[in-house]
């Protein structure tokens, strides 16, 4: 085996574009590789002036015209969200939240806004236990479908926070493509006929949903024209009269009737149990403007989202791991990959033990993201083989190779979330990540309202542990994955990257990271590549095309995969990036999926040859 020298940390830099620096290695694109060019989507643009990347077509198209006639960055990602609460309604809207990390080039900083649900103040630690059995509620399909599931929605204070402070448009000029996307429509695609199908019994349970999105008991056919002209006077109100018309009034006191006394199919075996929000808990919601995370690695500069977000402290840290080995391509392939394995489950045992909601827990973000730290993580590691797993979380007063007797108290955190990156002319950017949790969320909608609720509280541990940083409070917000990620190079903006996946979120904005800076590939190769996930388990899920391309290199260094998937869909997919790369002279390249999720759309405002 190539033997890579560990405790060397080179401060390469990027210049002249990342492709100069890196060295030439083998590529992971195997048959996840970019399609052909007569793909529906365009999931690669090259040029100038802008770009926008999301998985959807519509979407993409509409945040690039805003860019087009004179928006900025924060504009786009706006009207990019919104529009795909209309057309991705299974994965985001306005009964969701996220987190936006925004670069501004006047001042060269980057910034944060969480717009994570909380827990209504109601909210019991007991909230998931079913009164019957005295046990858990089964989680799926019973717990995720349900009232009690539903978090105080911060998607809309978001899009408000987002304008006032970096933008330059109003939020009713913001909302006006998406409100007319979900009156003419869109064409109904593979992806969103096979989401519905995997959420039938689900939404046929919730007569309002059902009504919706099964009109007469079946799935939107491919082809056919899905309009939602409900959401489109939701939103019509929420752009004439302001936020208020979400959080308060009669809007809000219909949001918390859905939670507080679900109307259910009598015919359905689900139990919905009822939750405790009040149209108070939607009043009082408030976005979080905090610092954001940042490392170093290989000379950039990687910034992400700070907790309730256990994203960005998960990426740094496993980063500041890997800056411990020279990495490469090629003969040094196998050994990068086992060494990315094994710190993503290091950065996943220390996630669990360590992060939660740091209004309610004493979060070490300062700790987990230095190198010092890092350095006590990585000397757990061998080379050549795997560690056992799961492996111990990092002793936060490590002088050595400490490591804490607590163990990893598991992960519920669903699959689904979109994820969106923008670019503008000025070189302001936006990662923006937004879910309603699982694919179709709590699977209730509004009555006459065209939105779907979340069931992001199932982020929550299931079962109430007074050491659990993620366990339930009222009033707190559930620990994420979510990576919304941005990375500087000399203070300027070089990569905008992010994707959905649930805990993958982690390792796929991770991996792609590792494709593009250490592995030699071009960014359109980085997010086509198939994709591992390792969090702290004994076997490592992986897409099929990663186990038939590294299965046998990876055995000798112990490392277990197992086919990916999840037990919501049939799907082996992981992860469903978006990302955009500043080059020389402002060239852009954006990428988005070429085919995970039906392939995504990235656009550029002056498109060239590449």
């Amino acid at each position: 085996m190539t033997e890579l020298v560990a405790r060397v940390r080179p401060q390469r830099r990027i210049a002249a574009g990342l492709a100069a620096a890196l060295t030439a290695g083998t590529l992971l694109a195997v048959s996840s590789g970019p399609p052909s060019t007569a793909s529906a989507t365009q999931s690669t643009s090259y040029g100038y002036g802008g770009a926008v990347s999301s998985v959807d077509a519509n979407a993409s198209k509409i945040g690039l015209e805003v860019l087009r006639k004179g928006g900025n960055a924060a504009d786009a990602a706006v009207a990019t969200a919104s529009a795909l609460g209309v057309s991705e309604p299974y994965s985001a809207g306005i009964g969701g939240g996220g987190y936006f990390v925004y670069y501004d080039a006047s001042t060269r900083r980057v910034s944060t806004i969480d717009g994570r649900e909380t827990a209504p103040a109601g909210m019991t630690h007991d909230a998931f236990i079913d009164p019957a059995t005295g046990k858990p509620y089964k989680f799926t399909p019973d717990l995720v479908s349900s009232g009690v599931a539903v978090g105080v929605p911060g998607t809309l204070a978001t899009w408000d926070a987002a304008l006032k402070r970096f933008g330059t448009r109003s939020l009713a000029r913001t909302l006006a493509p998406s409100i007319e996307l979900a009156r003419k429509g869109f064409v109904v695609d593979n992806t969103f006929r096979s989401q519905t199908l995997d959420n039938k019994a689900r939404f046929a349970a919730f007569p309002d949903t059902a009504e919706l999105f099964l009109p007469g008991g079946d799935a939107p056919q491919v082809g056919t024209t899905f309009r939602n002209p409900d959401l489109a006077d939701t939103l019509s109100r929420i752009a004439a009269k302001g936020t208020d018309a979400f959080y308060r009034g009669p809007l809000a006191a219909e949001i918390a009737d859905v939670v507080q006394d679900p109307v259910k199919d009598p015919a359905s075996a689900l139990p919905a149990p009822a939750g405790s929000m009040t149209t108070d808990d939607l009043a009082a919601y408030r976005v979080k403007r905090q610092d954001p995370t940042k490392v170093s690695y290989r000379g950039l500069d990687v910034y992400g989202m700070a907790p309730s977000s256990s994203g960005g402290t998960s990426v740094g840290e496993a980063l500041n791991i890997l800056e411990n080995y020279d990495l490469g391509g090629g003969s040094q392939t196998a050994q990068s990959l086992h060494l990315y394995l094994e710190a993503s489950a290091r950065a996943f045992a220390d996630r669990g033990a360590y992060v939660g909601d740091p209004a309610y827990v004493d979060v070490p973000t300062e700790t987990l993201l230095s190198q010092s730290f890092a350095d006590s993580r990585a000397c757990t590691i061998d080379a050549d083989h795997a560690s056992p797993k799961p492996v111990s979380p990092g002793a936060l007063d490590a002088t050595g190779c400490q490591t804490s007797p607590q163990t990893d108290p598991g992960d519920t955190e669903n699959v689904s979330t979109t994820h969106l990156s923008v670019v503008d002319k000025w070189g302001n950017a936006a990662a923006y990540t937004l879910t309603i949790e699982q694919t179709g969320g709590s699977a209730m909608t509004v009555p006459g309202r065209g939105f779907l609720l979340n069931n992001e509280l199932t982020d929550f541990s299931t079962v109430y542990d007074p050491k659990d940083p993620n366990r339930i409070e009222p009033g707190k917000r559930p620990r994420s994955s979510m990576s919304p990620t941005i990375v500087l190079e000399d203070g300027k903006v070089k990569l905008v990257l992010g994707s959905p996946g649930g805990a993958t979120i982690i390792t796929t904005v991770l991996q792609i990271l590792l494709n593009r800076v250490d592995l030699g590939m071009t960014l359109p190769e980085a997010v086509a590549a198939p994709r591992a996930s390792q969090r702290n388990a004994a076997a490592t899920p992986a897409e099929p095309e990663f186990i038939q391309a590294y299965e046998g290199l990876l055995a000798p260094y112990g490392q277990v995969l197992t086919p990916s998937g999840d037990q919501f869909t049939s799907a082996a997919e992981i992860g469903a990036a978006a990302t955009i790369e500043v080059g020389p002279g402002g060239q852009l390249t954006a990428a988005a999926e070429p085919r995970r999720r039906g392939g995504g759309t990235a656009l550029v405002v002056r498109p060239t040859g590449g």
